[in-house]
């Protein structure tokens, strides 16, 4: 059996709320499975790179070339190929459907997974948008409801905003500042004049429900090949932190904790925040070793959740 490497995004929250919230987390599991463990590698930062450092910590598990905190990483090829579509050398941006909510003084963007888009509402959308993408040269292709995907040479060193970083905040910091993304920002301004009296968004609002009246670009660049390794990504911890909701990010981190017995197949863990992530190195150890480390364990638990 392949030796497994576990990522684990938004393991530690930035805001006071989910600090409180951590502070009285308790992961039985995480410690014993640390007690075990050593720091083998760690991703340092803030949380204002492009990418967040969950994202870096795939990279460079899946073999990416990975220059700095706001390099392009083509997760959108990537994608794009797991939907079954014909990359090529062609470089591609995830285009994602999404809501920018006005208000007084900031436009934020909305958490896509709330729109609720299905197969047939999304198509009228994309269909729709599609001539303004063609008339700007780029092949508009549809993966899913959430992931749309558009080809073009800009996009292969456009630096973009994860969604994991602009979800709930003001969209004005994160929005793509390259020379190349000017198409873009014209791109974002027809797609909001078109789809504002589309018939799925009056429908829609007037049923109370979020309108589709933009777009997010994300993951730009050419594919690039993985390594053969065993990386998973467990993401249950994503959705409620960045709703801020620490009830259920407690829940699931609970949850996730009860899952994750230190069975030996799992070799690395890489635990992630905002601002940086650490990955340890499972350690063989003798029962006497492990009993001997436990309360170390839970310390250095306790320590490496406050520093992300």
């Amino acid at each position: 059996m392949s030796r497994v490497h576990l990522i684990i995004p938004f393991a530690s929250p930035l805001s006071a709320a989910g600090r409180d919230a951590l502070s009285r987390l308790a992961t039985p599991a995480l410690d014993a499975l640390l007690a075990g463990s050593h720091e083998f590698e760690r991703i340092e930062g803030d949380e204002w790179t492009l990418n967040a450092p969950h994202e870096r910590a795939l990279a460079k598990a899946l073999g990416w070339r990975v220059d700095n905190a706001d390099a392009p990483l083509p997760w959108a090829a990537r994608q794009a190929a797991a939907d079954g579509i014909e990359t090529g050398t062609t470089a591609w941006g995830l285009i994602t459907p999404a809501h920018w909510r006005v208000g007084a003084d900031a436009i934020h963007l909305a958490d896509p997974r709330s729109l609720g888009l299905d197969e047939p509402t999304s198509r009228a959308l994309f269909e729709a948008v599609r001539p303004l993408f063609e008339s700007e040269g780029m092949t508009l292709v549809c993966g899913a409801p959430l992931r749309w995907y558009a080809s073009h040479e800009d996009f292969a060193a456009m630096p973009t905003a994860s969604l994991d970083r602009v979800v709930g905040r003001s969209i004005e910091r994160w929005l793509p500042t390259a020379p190349s993304a000017q198409r873009v920002r014209r791109l974002q301004n027809e797609v909001q004049m078109l789809l504002h009296t589309h018939p799925v968004n009056v429908d829609r609002e007037a049923a109370g429900t979020l309108t589709v009246n933009s777009f997010w670009l994300s993951g730009c660049g050419v594919l690039q090949l993985d390594a053969k390794y065993n990386v998973q990504v467990d993401d249950r911890l994503t959705a409620p932190a960045l709703a801020e909701d620490w009830t259920a990010w407690t829940a699931a981190w609970r949850a996730l904790d009860a899952s994750m017995l230190p069975t030996k197949p799992l070799q690395w863990l890489t635990l992630c925040g905002e601002r940086g992530a650490v990955t340890f190195e499972r350690t063989e150890q003798r029962l006497w070793q492990r009993v001997a480390s436990a309360l170390k364990g839970r310390r250095a638990a306790r320590e490496w959740l406050d520093l992300l």
